[in-house]
Protein backbone atom coordinates (compact mmCIF):
# COMPACT_ATOMS: atom_id res chain seq x y z
CA UNK A 1 0.00 0.00 0.00
CA UNK A 2 2.85 2.39 0.83
CA UNK A 3 5.28 1.22 -1.83
CA UNK A 4 7.78 3.95 -2.65
CA UNK A 5 7.58 5.33 -6.19
CA UNK A 6 10.50 5.12 -8.60
CA UNK A 7 11.21 8.86 -8.46
CA UNK A 8 10.93 8.92 -4.67
CA UNK A 9 13.38 6.00 -4.47
CA UNK A 10 15.82 7.92 -6.63
CA UNK A 11 15.58 10.96 -4.36
CA UNK A 12 15.95 8.69 -1.34
CA UNK A 13 19.14 7.13 -2.69
CA UNK A 14 20.60 10.51 -3.57
CA UNK A 15 19.64 11.98 -0.18
CA UNK A 16 21.19 9.05 1.70
CA UNK A 17 24.43 9.57 -0.24
CA UNK A 18 24.35 13.29 0.56
CA UNK A 19 23.88 12.53 4.24
CA UNK A 20 26.81 10.11 4.32
CA UNK A 21 29.16 12.19 2.19
CA UNK A 22 28.38 15.67 3.47
CA UNK A 23 25.87 16.05 6.33
CA UNK A 24 27.29 13.66 8.93
CA UNK A 25 30.90 14.78 8.33
CA UNK A 26 29.74 18.41 8.63
CA UNK A 27 28.25 17.97 12.10
CA UNK A 28 31.58 18.35 13.90
CA UNK A 29 32.52 21.31 11.67
CA UNK A 30 29.19 22.94 12.49
CA UNK A 31 29.73 22.53 16.23
CA UNK A 32 33.25 23.95 15.99
CA UNK A 33 32.12 26.98 13.97
CA UNK A 34 29.27 27.68 16.39
CA UNK A 35 31.58 27.41 19.40
CA UNK A 36 34.21 29.65 17.81
CA UNK A 37 31.65 32.35 16.96
CA UNK A 38 30.37 32.70 20.52
CA UNK A 39 27.01 33.70 19.03
CA UNK A 40 24.13 31.24 19.56
CA UNK A 41 22.41 32.61 16.43
CA UNK A 42 25.49 32.61 14.20
CA UNK A 43 25.04 31.36 10.62
CA UNK A 44 27.98 28.95 10.20
CA UNK A 45 29.66 28.94 6.77
CA UNK A 46 29.31 25.16 6.64
CA UNK A 47 25.53 25.53 6.35
CA UNK A 48 25.85 27.69 3.24
CA UNK A 49 28.33 25.20 1.78
CA UNK A 50 25.86 22.38 2.36
CA UNK A 51 23.08 24.38 0.72
CA UNK A 52 25.24 24.90 -2.38
CA UNK A 53 26.01 21.19 -2.56
CA UNK A 54 22.37 20.19 -2.11
CA UNK A 55 21.29 22.56 -4.89
CA UNK A 56 23.89 21.11 -7.24
CA UNK A 57 22.60 17.63 -6.49
CA UNK A 58 18.97 18.59 -7.10
CA UNK A 59 18.10 17.96 -3.44
CA UNK A 60 16.26 21.25 -3.04
CA UNK A 61 12.69 22.20 -2.05
CA UNK A 62 11.86 18.51 -1.91
CA UNK A 63 8.87 19.27 0.34
CA UNK A 64 7.05 21.52 -2.12
CA UNK A 65 4.04 19.75 -3.68
CA UNK A 66 3.70 22.15 -6.61
CA UNK A 67 5.85 21.26 -9.66
CA UNK A 68 6.29 24.95 -10.44
CA UNK A 69 8.29 25.42 -7.25
CA UNK A 70 9.76 22.00 -6.46
CA UNK A 71 9.85 18.38 -7.64
CA UNK A 72 6.12 18.04 -6.96
CA UNK A 73 6.38 15.02 -4.67
CA UNK A 74 3.29 13.75 -2.91
CA UNK A 75 3.12 13.62 0.88
CA UNK A 76 3.71 9.88 0.71
CA UNK A 77 6.77 10.35 -1.50
CA UNK A 78 8.24 13.11 0.65
CA UNK A 79 7.66 11.41 4.00
CA UNK A 80 10.65 8.99 3.80
CA UNK A 81 12.88 11.89 2.76
CA UNK A 82 11.80 13.93 5.79
CA UNK A 83 12.65 10.93 7.96
CA UNK A 84 16.17 10.79 6.55
CA UNK A 85 16.64 14.53 7.18
CA UNK A 86 15.47 14.04 10.76
CA UNK A 87 18.59 12.01 11.48
CA UNK A 88 20.49 15.31 11.46
CA UNK A 89 17.65 17.70 12.14
CA UNK A 90 19.81 20.78 12.80
CA UNK A 91 21.59 20.53 9.44
CA UNK A 92 19.83 18.46 6.78
CA UNK A 93 16.47 20.31 6.56
CA UNK A 94 18.10 23.73 6.17
CA UNK A 95 20.72 22.35 3.77
CA UNK A 96 17.95 21.15 1.45
CA UNK A 97 15.68 24.19 2.02
CA UNK A 98 13.13 21.95 3.74
CA UNK A 99 13.26 23.49 7.22
CA UNK A 100 10.34 24.62 9.32
CA UNK A 101 8.77 27.13 9.57
CA UNK A 102 9.82 28.13 6.04
CA UNK A 103 8.18 25.07 4.50
CA UNK A 104 4.78 26.01 5.89
CA UNK A 105 5.27 29.68 5.08
CA UNK A 106 6.23 28.88 1.50
CA UNK A 107 3.12 26.77 1.08
CA UNK A 108 0.98 29.58 2.53
CA UNK A 109 2.52 32.09 0.14
CA UNK A 110 2.04 29.66 -2.75
CA UNK A 111 -1.64 29.07 -1.94
CA UNK A 112 -2.71 32.47 -0.63
CA UNK A 113 -0.06 35.02 -1.59
CA UNK A 114 -0.53 37.73 -4.19
CA UNK A 115 1.81 37.95 -7.19
CA UNK A 116 3.66 40.67 -5.30
CA UNK A 117 4.05 38.44 -2.22
CA UNK A 118 5.41 35.67 -4.40
CA UNK A 119 7.92 37.92 -6.13
CA UNK A 120 9.11 39.70 -2.99
CA UNK A 121 9.10 36.82 -0.49
CA UNK A 122 8.30 33.41 -1.98
CA UNK A 123 10.99 33.47 -4.66
CA UNK A 124 13.86 34.38 -2.25
CA UNK A 125 12.59 31.74 0.20
CA UNK A 126 12.52 29.11 -2.52
CA UNK A 127 16.03 30.11 -3.54
CA UNK A 128 17.26 29.82 0.05
CA UNK A 129 18.37 33.46 0.10
CA UNK A 130 16.25 34.42 3.13
CA UNK A 131 14.44 32.76 6.02
CA UNK A 132 11.03 33.48 7.58
CA UNK A 133 9.09 33.10 10.82
CA UNK A 134 5.49 32.35 11.78
CA UNK A 135 3.97 34.48 14.54
CA UNK A 136 0.82 32.95 16.00
CA UNK A 137 1.37 31.88 19.63
CA UNK A 138 0.88 34.53 22.33
CA UNK A 139 2.04 34.65 25.98
CA UNK A 140 -1.16 36.13 27.43
CA UNK A 141 -3.64 33.48 26.20
CA UNK A 142 -3.89 29.71 25.81
CA UNK A 143 -2.79 29.53 22.20
CA UNK A 144 -3.63 25.84 21.86
CA UNK A 145 -7.03 27.32 21.01
CA UNK A 146 -6.06 29.55 18.09
CA UNK A 147 -9.32 31.49 18.36
CA UNK A 148 -7.94 33.00 21.58
CA UNK A 149 -5.31 35.14 19.89
CA UNK A 150 -5.52 38.82 20.78
CA UNK A 151 -3.06 40.70 18.55
CA UNK A 152 -5.19 43.36 16.88
CA UNK A 153 -5.09 44.19 13.20
CA UNK A 154 -7.06 47.41 12.82
CA UNK A 155 -7.93 48.82 9.42
CA UNK A 156 -6.85 52.43 8.96
CA UNK A 157 -7.49 53.71 5.45
CA UNK A 158 -5.25 51.80 3.04
CA UNK A 159 -3.29 50.26 5.91
CA UNK A 160 -3.64 47.93 8.87
CA UNK A 161 -2.13 48.79 12.25
CA UNK A 162 -0.92 45.85 14.35
CA UNK A 163 -0.68 45.90 18.14
CA UNK A 164 0.09 42.93 20.38
CA UNK A 165 2.72 40.46 21.50
CA UNK A 166 3.79 37.05 20.24
CA UNK A 167 6.20 34.44 21.50
CA UNK A 168 7.71 31.17 20.30
CA UNK A 169 8.15 32.89 16.95
CA UNK A 170 10.59 30.27 15.75
CA UNK A 171 13.28 31.39 13.29
CA UNK A 172 12.91 35.09 14.11
CA UNK A 173 16.49 35.23 15.40
CA UNK A 174 17.98 33.48 12.38
CA UNK A 175 20.49 35.78 10.73
CA UNK A 176 18.67 35.49 7.40
CA UNK A 177 15.11 35.97 8.69
CA UNK A 178 13.52 38.81 6.74
CA UNK A 179 9.75 38.30 6.96
CA UNK A 180 7.04 37.21 9.38
CA UNK A 181 3.65 35.71 8.67
CA UNK A 182 1.51 37.08 11.48
CA UNK A 183 -1.90 35.90 12.68
CA UNK A 184 -4.10 38.42 14.44
CA UNK A 185 -7.67 39.52 15.05
CA UNK A 186 -9.29 41.84 12.51
CA UNK A 187 -12.93 41.63 13.62
CA UNK A 188 -13.71 40.56 17.22
CA UNK A 189 -17.45 40.76 16.45
CA UNK A 190 -17.35 38.21 13.63
CA UNK A 191 -18.15 34.51 14.10
CA UNK A 192 -15.44 32.80 16.14
CA UNK A 193 -13.52 31.29 13.21
CA UNK A 194 -13.83 34.43 11.06
CA UNK A 195 -12.24 36.89 13.47
CA UNK A 196 -8.63 36.15 12.51
CA UNK A 197 -6.51 37.17 9.54
CA UNK A 198 -2.94 36.60 8.43
CA UNK A 199 -0.55 39.19 7.04
CA UNK A 200 2.94 39.36 5.62
CA UNK A 201 5.09 41.66 7.76
CA UNK A 202 8.77 42.41 7.01
CA UNK A 203 10.73 41.89 10.22
CA UNK A 204 12.34 45.34 9.92
CA UNK A 205 8.97 47.15 9.85
CA UNK A 206 8.97 50.02 12.38
CA UNK A 207 7.31 48.90 15.61
CA UNK A 208 8.36 45.24 15.28
CA UNK A 209 10.73 44.49 18.16
CA UNK A 210 12.34 41.16 18.99
CA UNK A 211 12.35 41.34 22.79
CA UNK A 212 14.23 38.18 23.64
CA UNK A 213 15.01 34.62 22.72
CA UNK A 214 13.26 31.83 24.64
CA UNK A 215 15.59 28.93 25.49
CA UNK A 216 14.36 25.35 25.20
CA UNK A 217 15.41 23.32 28.25
CA UNK A 218 18.38 25.68 28.45
CA UNK A 219 19.33 25.29 24.78
CA UNK A 220 19.71 28.47 22.74
CA UNK A 221 18.54 27.13 19.39
CA UNK A 222 20.31 28.79 16.48
CA UNK A 223 17.13 29.89 14.72
CA UNK A 224 15.75 31.27 17.96
CA UNK A 225 12.27 31.23 19.47
CA UNK A 226 11.49 34.90 19.86
CA UNK A 227 9.15 36.97 21.92
CA UNK A 228 8.12 39.80 19.59
CA UNK A 229 6.16 42.97 20.27
CA UNK A 230 4.08 44.81 17.68
CA UNK A 231 3.66 48.47 18.62
CA UNK A 232 1.57 50.41 16.11
CA UNK A 233 3.07 48.39 13.26
CA UNK A 234 1.69 49.84 10.04
CA UNK A 235 1.49 47.63 6.95
CA UNK A 236 -0.39 48.20 3.69
CA UNK A 237 -3.70 46.40 3.18
CA UNK A 238 -1.93 44.45 0.44
CA UNK A 239 -0.11 42.59 3.23
CA UNK A 240 -3.30 40.58 3.80
CA UNK A 241 -3.16 36.90 2.82
CA UNK A 242 -6.31 35.54 1.15
CA UNK A 243 -9.05 37.73 2.66
CA UNK A 244 -9.99 39.33 5.93
CA UNK A 245 -11.27 36.63 8.27
CA UNK A 246 -9.40 33.82 6.49
CA UNK A 247 -6.67 33.45 9.11
CA UNK A 248 -8.05 30.36 10.80
CA UNK A 249 -8.63 28.66 7.45
CA UNK A 250 -5.04 29.42 6.38
CA UNK A 251 -3.67 28.08 9.67
CA UNK A 252 -5.46 24.76 9.15
CA UNK A 253 -4.21 24.51 5.57
CA UNK A 254 -0.68 25.23 6.79
CA UNK A 255 -0.53 22.77 9.67
CA UNK A 256 -1.58 19.53 7.93
CA UNK A 257 1.50 18.98 5.75
CA UNK A 258 3.74 20.47 8.44
CA UNK A 259 2.67 17.79 10.91
CA UNK A 260 3.67 15.06 8.45
CA UNK A 261 7.10 16.67 8.12
CA UNK A 262 7.56 17.03 11.88
CA UNK A 263 6.49 13.46 12.56
CA UNK A 264 8.72 11.89 9.94
CA UNK A 265 11.70 13.91 11.14
CA UNK A 266 10.90 12.69 14.67
CA UNK A 267 10.99 9.11 13.39
CA UNK A 268 14.37 9.85 11.80
CA UNK A 269 15.64 11.08 15.17
CA UNK A 270 14.34 7.92 16.80
CA UNK A 271 16.12 5.75 14.24
CA UNK A 272 19.42 7.53 14.88
CA UNK A 273 18.91 7.26 18.64
CA UNK A 274 18.29 3.52 18.25
CA UNK A 275 21.52 3.16 16.27
CA UNK A 276 23.42 5.08 18.96
CA UNK A 277 21.84 2.94 21.69
CA UNK A 278 22.84 -0.30 19.94
CA UNK A 279 26.39 0.88 19.26
CA UNK A 280 26.85 1.99 22.86
CA UNK A 281 25.38 -1.22 24.28
CA UNK A 282 27.69 -3.34 22.13
CA UNK A 283 30.82 -1.32 22.93
CA UNK A 284 30.42 -0.96 26.71
CA UNK A 285 31.24 -3.77 29.15
CA UNK A 286 29.82 -4.06 32.68
CA UNK A 287 30.44 -6.92 35.09
CA UNK A 288 32.35 -8.83 32.45
CA UNK A 289 29.78 -8.70 29.66
CA UNK A 290 28.71 -6.25 26.94
CA UNK A 291 25.76 -4.17 28.05
CA UNK A 292 23.94 -5.49 24.96
CA UNK A 293 23.80 -8.92 26.61
CA UNK A 294 21.47 -7.65 29.34
CA UNK A 295 17.88 -8.75 28.92
CA UNK A 296 16.41 -5.35 29.75
CA UNK A 297 18.60 -3.66 27.12
CA UNK A 298 17.50 -6.19 24.52
CA UNK A 299 13.90 -5.47 25.52
CA UNK A 300 14.51 -1.74 24.94
CA UNK A 301 16.02 -2.42 21.52
CA UNK A 302 13.15 -4.70 20.50
CA UNK A 303 10.46 -2.37 21.85
CA UNK A 304 12.08 0.58 20.08
CA UNK A 305 12.06 -1.24 16.74
CA UNK A 306 8.39 -2.20 17.16
CA UNK A 307 7.29 1.28 18.23
CA UNK A 308 9.25 3.12 15.53
CA UNK A 309 7.80 0.93 12.80
CA UNK A 310 4.27 1.37 14.18
CA UNK A 311 4.66 5.16 14.23
CA UNK A 312 6.11 5.18 10.73
CA UNK A 313 3.26 3.11 9.31
CA UNK A 314 0.66 5.36 10.93
CA UNK A 315 2.41 8.43 9.53
CA UNK A 316 2.62 6.92 6.05
CA UNK A 317 -1.08 6.07 6.26
CA UNK A 318 -1.83 9.70 7.09
CA UNK A 319 0.31 10.86 4.17
CA UNK A 320 -1.43 8.43 1.83
CA UNK A 321 -4.87 9.63 2.93
CA UNK A 322 -3.88 13.29 2.52
CA UNK A 323 -2.82 12.51 -1.04
CA UNK A 324 -5.89 10.47 -1.92
CA UNK A 325 -8.85 11.87 0.02
CA UNK A 326 -7.55 15.22 1.29
CA UNK A 327 -6.46 16.74 4.59
CA UNK A 328 -9.96 17.04 6.01
CA UNK A 329 -10.75 13.37 5.54
CA UNK A 330 -7.35 12.47 7.01
CA UNK A 331 -7.76 14.67 10.06
CA UNK A 332 -7.98 11.77 12.56
CA UNK A 333 -4.78 10.24 11.26
CA UNK A 334 -3.00 13.60 11.15
CA UNK A 335 -3.94 14.25 14.78
CA UNK A 336 -2.97 10.70 15.74
CA UNK A 337 0.53 10.88 14.27
CA UNK A 338 1.15 14.22 15.95
CA UNK A 339 0.59 12.46 19.28
CA UNK A 340 2.24 9.15 18.42
CA UNK A 341 5.48 10.09 16.66
CA UNK A 342 6.99 12.51 19.21
CA UNK A 343 6.03 10.25 22.12
CA UNK A 344 7.59 7.19 20.48
CA UNK A 345 10.73 9.14 19.60
CA UNK A 346 11.00 10.46 23.16
CA UNK A 347 10.82 6.92 24.56
CA UNK A 348 13.56 5.72 22.23
CA UNK A 349 15.81 8.71 22.97
CA UNK A 350 15.23 8.25 26.71
CA UNK A 351 16.33 4.62 26.49
CA UNK A 352 19.39 5.63 24.48
CA UNK A 353 20.29 8.25 27.10
CA UNK A 354 20.06 5.59 29.82
CA UNK A 355 22.34 3.24 27.92
CA UNK A 356 24.86 6.06 27.41
CA UNK A 357 24.97 6.75 31.14
CA UNK A 358 26.30 10.17 32.11
CA UNK A 359 27.39 10.82 28.54
CA UNK A 360 23.77 10.69 27.42
CA UNK A 361 22.83 13.91 29.21
CA UNK A 362 25.94 15.76 28.02
CA UNK A 363 26.58 17.55 24.76
CA UNK A 364 29.15 14.95 23.74
CA UNK A 365 26.29 13.05 22.12
CA UNK A 366 23.24 14.43 20.29
CA UNK A 367 20.72 12.67 22.54
CA UNK A 368 20.08 15.45 25.07
CA UNK A 369 19.46 17.94 22.28
CA UNK A 370 17.16 15.47 20.55
CA UNK A 371 15.19 15.00 23.76
CA UNK A 372 14.72 18.75 24.23
CA UNK A 373 13.55 19.16 20.64
CA UNK A 374 11.17 16.21 20.75
CA UNK A 375 9.69 17.19 24.09
CA UNK A 376 8.93 20.59 22.61
CA UNK A 377 7.25 18.90 19.65
CA UNK A 378 4.57 17.57 22.02
CA UNK A 379 3.48 21.23 22.30
CA UNK A 380 4.31 22.70 18.89
CA UNK A 381 1.56 22.62 16.24
CA UNK A 382 -0.94 21.84 19.00
CA UNK A 383 -0.35 19.98 22.28
CA UNK A 384 -1.10 16.28 22.61
CA UNK A 385 -4.22 16.97 24.64
CA UNK A 386 -5.87 19.06 21.90
CA UNK A 387 -5.21 16.39 19.28
CA UNK A 388 -6.51 13.62 21.56
CA UNK A 389 -9.61 15.68 22.34
CA UNK A 390 -10.27 16.07 18.62
CA UNK A 391 -9.80 12.36 17.98
CA UNK A 392 -12.14 11.47 20.82
CA UNK A 393 -14.83 13.84 19.53
CA UNK A 394 -14.63 12.41 16.03
CA UNK A 395 -14.83 8.87 17.40
CA UNK A 396 -17.83 9.71 19.59
CA UNK A 397 -19.63 11.26 16.62
CA UNK A 398 -18.79 8.21 14.51
CA UNK A 399 -21.03 6.23 16.84
CA UNK A 400 -23.55 9.02 17.41
CA UNK A 401 -23.54 11.83 14.82
CA UNK A 402 -25.55 14.02 17.20
CA UNK A 403 -23.19 13.62 20.11
CA UNK A 404 -22.32 16.96 21.65
CA UNK A 405 -24.97 18.82 19.63
CA UNK A 406 -27.85 18.29 22.04
CA UNK A 407 -29.09 21.15 24.25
Amino acid sequence: MFEISERAQQYRDELLAFMDEHIYPAEAVYEAQMAESGDPHFQPPIVEELKTEAKQRGLWNLFHPHPEWGPGLTNLEYAPLAEIMGRSAHLAPEATNCAAPDTGNMEVLTLFGTPEHKEQWLRPLLDGEIRSAFAMTEPAVASSDATNIQLRMTRDGEDYVLNGRKWWTSNALHKNCKVLIVMGKTDPSAPTHRQQSMMVVPIDTPGVTVLRNLPVFGYQDREGHAEVSFDNVRVPATALLAGEGDGFMISQARLGPGRIHHCMRAIGMAERALDLMIDRAQSRVTFGEPVANRANIQDWIAESRIEIDMARLLTLKAAHLMDTVGNKAARTEIAAIKVAAPNVALKVVDRAIQVHGGGGVSDDFPLAGMYAHLRTLRLADGPDEVHKRSIAQWELRRRDPNWGKRA
